[in-house]
């Protein structure tokens, strides 16, 4: 009779175990830093507080209906359209790129240096938004 197994039931795989054991070299060699501690702890850690994606000038148009920025070419005395910025998914407003000479508001969370001067230095300045 072989106790290849050893004498209780075979259950099955070894799964994780042998990483501090007979697996010990393995691990040292291409897993090494698998077990322990490192650094210090970082309580309430906020992983997303850089999170913050951007827009150019140049998209900023396609952020509003084809058919809102034709009404409001033709129609000088309408509303201003709106792009919102944030309701798109970015959140800062970059300055590459140029603008249509068609005044419109910009809602975003936060705007660049440089597109802010575009907004003073242009005649036909958007009106910006925080």
């Amino acid at each position: 009779m072989s106790h290849g197994h050893s004498r209780g039931k075979h259950q099955r795989h070894q799964g994780k175990v042998g990483g501090m054991r007979h697996r010990r070299i393995i691990f040292d060699k291409y897993h090494s830093g698998h077990f322990g501690k490192v650094d210090m702890r970082h309580y309430y850690l906020k992983r997303n507080q850089r999170f913050c994606p951007t827009v150019i000038l140049d998209k900023l148009w396609t952020l509003v209906s084809e058919q809102t920025r034709v009404v409001a070419a033709i129609n000088k005395m309408a509303v201003a359209p709106i792009a919102d910025v944030v309701r798109s998914g970015y959140y800062k407003v970059l300055d590459k790129g140029k603008l249509l000479k068609q005044p419109f508001i910009v809602k975003a969370k936060f705007f660049s240096r440089k597109a802010e001067e575009i907004k003073v230095r242009e005649n036909y300045s958007p009106t910006f938004e925080v």
